[in-house]
Order: C-alpha cells, then sequence, then structure tokens
C-alpha cells in the first residue's frame, strides 16, 4: 500500500511538466506573503488562529482598495505593513523628485526596493495617467453628493461550505444549526472618500433565524467610514479596529510575525480602519476619528461600547475567561453569548516633522461585570483583574535613510511596566539589519495590547531579536534571524520561569520564471516535567524545500518538501511532500493541490499554504498518514460577475474517527465544497 501511494506521489509530481495552453498566469498576493508566514509561531497561542485571519483580512482589505501611487500620501503608504521605513521614504523621494510614475516597472529605480515588495507592491498600488487636467480629482477635498454618487462602486460577496460528511454534533443534536457555514458581505466605495459595509457570518453548527439568532446570521459587522473631510483625516461609525505606536496599549489592529517584522525593519504606524473581518475578537464598536491639527500633529479619539462572551463563575456571576472563538453552537456556547459588556475610550496625539515622530496614547476600558479568572492556578496569577484598566504610553521614533528607530514604553493603571525598542539599518540597498529589544513586566496587563513577541499578550516575556536580510547576488536573498526570550513567571504547561530560543534561515533564488527558497527553523523551549519539578527541552526543527515555476504561457507549479522534528521526551517526525499547479485563460482560472504527509503525532504537525477562495483564510494543518486534495476553480462572466468553488478532500489512512467531542466524524475522509459568488457594479 505504501509503494502505491509513493508511487502515485512521484507520478504527480513528473505530471508537473504538462503544457496547458493559455495566457499570463495570474498569482495571488497570498501566494508572495506566504513566503514571509511562520503559522507555526502561532501553534501554542490562543489567539493564534485571529490574529493569522487579522492579518490576512487587513491585506486582503488592502489589495480590494489598491492606491495610487500618484495620489496617495505618505501616510497611506504607511498602511503597507510589509514596507520599511526607509522604502516608504525613498518611494515619496521617488516621487516627489521624478513626478509622477508611468508604469510600476518603475518600482525597480526606487533605489531601496528588493524582489519580494516588487513582487508584492503590484496587488496593493497602481499607477493612474493624469496627464489630462479633466481626469484629476482634488483627493483633499470632499467631493458632493452628486460625485460621491457617479464615483461609486459597489461589491456583493456571499460565500457557502458543505460538508459531505456529518459530525457528532450534527447527528446527535448537539448542535443548534445545520452543518452549513456562509457569509454574505455588501460594500460601497466612492474613490478614496467613502466606504460602506455589512458583512453577516454563519459558523457550522450556529442556528440562523432561530433560537439566540432571530435576527439571522450570528455574528454581523457595519462601518461607515469617511476621509479627508476637511480637517477630518478618516472617521469611521459601526465597527472598527485600531492600532498605536508598537502595540503595547492597543495593538488591535495587526501582528506582524518574526519573518514579515523582519521585512519590514520592524515598522509599525497608528491605524485606523474599518472592521470588515468575520473574526469576532479585538474590535471596537461606537465611533473614532483622526484629526489633523497641523502639518505636525493629529489627534485620534475614539469610543467603544460592545457585548463580549465570557466564561462566568458559578458563585458571584463575575467572569473567568473572555472569549473570543465566537462559537454559538451549542446550549453551554450560547448562553455565554454577549452575557459581558465593555466600554472603552481612549486619545491618540501624534507627532511627525523632518523624521522625528512621537506620539502619546491612553485607552481606558471598563467591563459591567468584574473579571476574576482562577488566580490559584499558578499561569493565570496576573492575568488581568476587575472592572477597569488604564493603559498609557509614550511611542517615539526616528527614521533617516539609514538608520530607523522606533519604539514604545508603556504603564498600566497599577505603574507597571512594558517596553519595546527597534533599532534598524540599512548600509547598502542589498543589506538589512534590525535588533529589537523588549521587556513586558509579568504584572503589565492590557485588554487591547498586542506586539511583538513568543505570544500576542503583552506580558511576562523579555528578549531580544536579531535579524538581517542581505543579497549577495543579484538573484539570490538570504534572510536570517535569531530571538531569545526569558519568562520571569509561569506559563500554561510551565509552572516555573522559563526561557524560549528561535533561530530561522532562510535563502531565496529568483532569476526568470524560476522562484527556489531553503528555509530551516529551529524553536528551542521548555515545558514541565510529569511531576512539575523540573523543566524538560520542548523543540521543533523544521526544514522547507520548494521550487516555483511560472510560464508565461498561463500555468504555474510548485514543487515543495517540509519535514519537521519535535523533541518532548521522545522524538517525533513527520514529513509532507505536495504539489500545486495553476492554470489560466483568459476568463477562467483552475488550482490543484496534491499532498502526501506521515507525521508520528499531532505534535509534529505540518503547516501548508493552500490557496482559499477569496476572503477566506487559512493555513491547513495535516498529521497523522493521509492524502490532501484541494482543486480551485474561478470563472469571470463579464467584468462584474465571478463565480468560484473550491473542492478540498482529505483521506487518513490511520484512523476511522477524526476529531473528538461534538466535531467528531466516524469515517477517515473529509470532504467539503466551497462556493463563492461576487458581483460588482
Amino acid at each position: 500500500m505504501k509503494n502505491t501511494r509513493l508511487f502515485l506521489l512521484v507520478a504527480a509530481l513528473l505530471t508537473a511538466v504538462v503544457h496547458v495552453r493559455a495566457q499570463g498566469y495570474d498569482e495571488s498576493w497570498q501566494e508572495v506573503y506566504e513566503q514571509l508566514m511562520t503559522p507555526e509561531e502561532d501553534a501554542d497561542d490562543e489567539d493564534g488562529g485571529n490574529r493569522i485571519e487579522d492579518q490576512m483580512e487587513l491585506l486582503q482589505e488592502l489589495a480590494d482598495h489598491p492606491l495610487d501611487l500618484n495620489r496617495c500620501t505618505r501616510y497611506e503608504l504607511e498602511q503597507l505593513p510589509f514596507l520599511s521605513a526607509q522604502q516608504v521614504m525613498d518611494l515619496c523621494d521617488y516621487l516627489d523628485h521624478y513626478g509622477p510614475m508611468r508604469s510600476l516597472g518603475e518600482l525597480r529605480m526606487v533605489r531601496s526596493m528588493d524582489y519580494q515588495q516588487i513582487r508584492l507592491l503590484p496587488f496593493f498600488v497602481y499607477v493612474e495617467d493624469y496627464s489630462d487636467s479633466s481626469k484629476r480629482r482634488d483627493k483633499n477635498v470632499f467631493p458632493s453628493l452628486r460625485q460621491l454618487s457617479e464615483w461609486s462602486r459597489h461589491e456583493l460577496m456571499g460565500t457557502l461550505r458543505v460538508p459531505f460528511y456529518d459530525r457528532k454534533g450534527d447527528r446527535e443534536g448537539g448542535y443548534l444549526g445545520y452543518k452549513y457555514r456562509h457569509w454574505l458581505r455588501y460594500e460601497l466605495k466612492s474613490s478614496n472618500h467613502l466606504r460602506l459595509g455589512i458583512i453577516g457570518t454563519q459558523d457550522a453548527g450556529e442556528p440562523f433565524f432561530a433560537g439566540g439568532n432571530r435576527w439571522g446570521y450570528d455574528a454581523y459587522s457595519y462601518y461607515l467610514q469617511l476621509q479627508h473631510l476637511g480637517p477630518i483625516e478618516s472617521l469611521v461609525v459601526g465597527k472598527y479596529k485600531l492600532s498605536a505606536g508598537m502595540g503595547l496599549v492597543l495593538g488591535s489592529s495587526f501582528r506582524l510575525g518574526k519573518v514579515a517584522t523582519l521585512q519590514s525593519l520592524g515598522r509599525q504606524t497608528t491605524l485606523l480602519r474599518p472592521y470588515a473581518s468575520r473574526s469576532e475578537a479585538d474590535y471596537f464598536e461606537g465611533a473614532a476619528a483622526t484629526a489633523r491639527l497641523s502639518e505636525a500633529f493629529s489627534l485620534t479619539g475614539f469610543a467603544s461600547h460592545r457585548a463580549i462572551d465570557a466564561t462566568l463563575n458559578k458563585a458571584d456571576g463575575t467572569a473567568a475567561t473572555l472569549i473570543t472563538n465566537g462559537y454559538h453552537r451549542t446550549v453551554a456556547e450560547m448562553a455565554k453569548k454577549h452575557n459581558t459588556h465593555q466600554t472603552a475610550t481612549g486619545l491618540l496625539l501624534n507627532f511627525r516633522h523632518e523624521g522625528f515622530h512621537a506620539g502619546l496614547t491612553t485607552a481606558y476600558t471598563h467591563l459591567d461585570r468584574s473579571l476574576q479568572p482562577n488566580r490559584q492556578v499558578l499561569y493565570r496569577r496576573y492575568y488581568p483583574y476587575g472592572k477597569d484598566f488604564l493603559n498609557t504610553g509614550i511611542s517615539y521614533g526616528y527614521t533617516h535613510h539609514r538608520i530607523a528607530v522606533d519604539g514604545e514604553t508603556a504603564i498600566d493603571g497599577h505603574g507597571r511596566l512594558a517596553t519595546i525598542n527597534s533599532l534598524s539599518l540599512q548600509p547598502t540597498e542589498h543589506l538589512g539589519v534590525l535588533a529589537l529589544q523588549r521587556f513586558y513586566s509579568y504584572r503589565y496587563t492590557t485588554l487591547h495590547g498586542h506586539s511583538f513577541g513568543e505570544s500576542s499578550h503583552v506580558q511576562n516575556e523579555s528578549g531580544l531579536y536579531l535579524g538581517a536580510t542581505w543579497y549577495p547576488l543579484p538573484h539570490l536573498r538570504l534572510l536570517a534571524y535569531t530571538d531569545y526570550a526569558r519568562f520571569a513567571w509561569a506559563r500554561y504547561l510551565v509552572s516555573q520561569p522559563s526561557h524560549s530560543w528561535d533561530l530561522l534561515m532562510q535563502a531565496s533564488w529568483q532569476q526568470n520564471r524560476w522562484n527556489v527558497v531553503a528555509r530551516t527553523r529551529a524553536h528551542l523551549r521548555q515545558r514541565d516535567n510529569a511531576d512539575k519539578t523540573a523543566l524538560e527541552p520542548y523543540n521543533d526543527y523544521r526544514l522547507r524545500l520548494s521550487a516555483d515555476y511560472k510560464h508565461p504561457a498561463g500555468w504555474s507549479v510548485r514543487t515543495q518538501a517540509d519535514g519537521v522534528r519535535s523533541f518532548f521526551r521522545s522524538a517525533d517526525y513527520g514529513y509532507m511532500f505536495s504539489q500545486q499547479w495553476a492554470w489560466q485563460h483568459r476568463w477562467w482560472q483552475l488550482h490543484l493541490m496534491a499532498g502526501y504527509f506521515n507525521t508520528d503525532s499531532y505534535q509534529s504537525r505540518i503547516y501548508v499554504y493552500e490557496r482559499q477562495l477569496q476572503r477566506e483564510f487559512a493555513f491547513p494543518t495535516f498529521s497523522g498518514e493521509g492524502l490532501r486534495w484541494a482543486l480551485s476553480a474561478r470563472f469571470d462572466v463579464g467584468s462584474q460577475l465571478r463565480l468560484s468553488a473550491k473542492l478540498g478532500f482529505t483521506r487518513y489512512f490511520d484512523r476511522s474517527i477524526i476529531s473528538s467531542g461534538w466535531q467528531q466524524v466516524d469515517g477517515s475522509t473529509l470532504t467539503d465544497l466551497d462556493l463563492q459568488l461576487r458581483w460588482k457594479w
């Protein structure tokens, strides 16, 4: 049987040379950005899934609303998280000195732009010819209602997932709703001045127009954004996300992983944006606005009141934990829905002048139920506690063509400290170096802060990160980092002070139609022994080799091999071979992924990128032994209508039951069909 499987795998790899007659393969930004992601970073973080979705959601928002390079401001360019401070500055200087760009090919003339940015930017920016003065619009003058109507564009998108299997909760009535997951999204956009949207989302197993969801969908998001309204740079009413400085006080908008942080050389910025995600974590609901006080000063104010989920203590009805997964499938989960309310308000004052920038951020949060985690559990001893939370931070920095300094220092309402500081150097166009230090007191508490670290929580961590990106040859890019962290207090599954060490090296060679990547990573951590009397090594070693070939005729292939060795008390091994093919011809596109995986346990699981439908974000995890197939298709019906579908099939050879609890599937296969319709007019 195993020989047969290996034969089928080799045969599949060999078919990669098949020729398809087509026209110019159109890759997605996810395929390019995937090389900057390390999803295994979030494997042990309870908010890891939400963070990946939020990261990809922001990038999709930016891709859906690309910037015109000849009209955008520096502030707008800084919203692109994969650009370093020097690259933003160099791009602005190029536009100032050489006038409007004629094509995106001129990006190669910007001295600090490297291959990765040149591949990514065309998904998020464009160049429009404004030589005809009749086409020009003054973006700083808010248009009339008639102009807003003339420039308006509408988009309606719906997605449905159909599983061809039943979970235990579906069969035995444990779930309150049916097994189908679906969501609906409408947005109106008029130039760069107006955005209006509403999103309804439903997870599998949740009731629809029934039970606790009498208004239909389990969760709704809505927003109205106005930009360049006189001195008001941006005004958002509804649900929104907000980040400031380096995230110690407000970091609910975006958090980069360690590879992507090196790519942007640690740059972060204040960001206010509508909440257009289907996740139910880390957002505000109310209103927020950024006003330009002068050429150097801007002020952002926000106010929010929203319902949140919580697990309650039976004795007194206080909140034991705040829940962010958004699941309301069972009677117990539905009882936790919106049983607590959170009120938040704050101000952000920012200063920028000739390379210097500074900011003051303060945020106050009140819960109508006291938050009282079980502090008898050692690692929860210093979790956020009480009803009222106050955090204040000062951010600071200086940006020059060759050097950038960024940092933020914050205190909570009890005077406990958190600080993060970075220094980046770019001595030549071919070399970038980043050093990043952080210290988060194990007593520091915040409900909205998320920043750089081993986890997203700004608490109980101090460390030093060193990284470098180097182009020793025109087509060769080397990237490496080392990150040492110390944890002064207990953590989950670690009952005493501990440390971790994370090392990664990556080499990328790109020439003509080829892109070859080799990556190795060692993540060395500690966990309790069986008696909780000492710490034992808990280490992961991962290796990835991949090769991409894109043909101008419209087809592309990727061959990839992943291996992992995980060690905790005993060694576990795993590997996966995967192959991806893509074809495109005018109005249609196909994408096929096939892979064979074999791991000793979940501890040695493998993460592999798999193309998703638009606004669907996931890095599938594979463990055990089996095969994975996924076929995606996209059809453009004219310029307004797009139909997309994805069929995914996973077959396990080492089990007859998949998952557990209400999610249990009696069988060894999982087959899902995703359908999507997008209409633009």
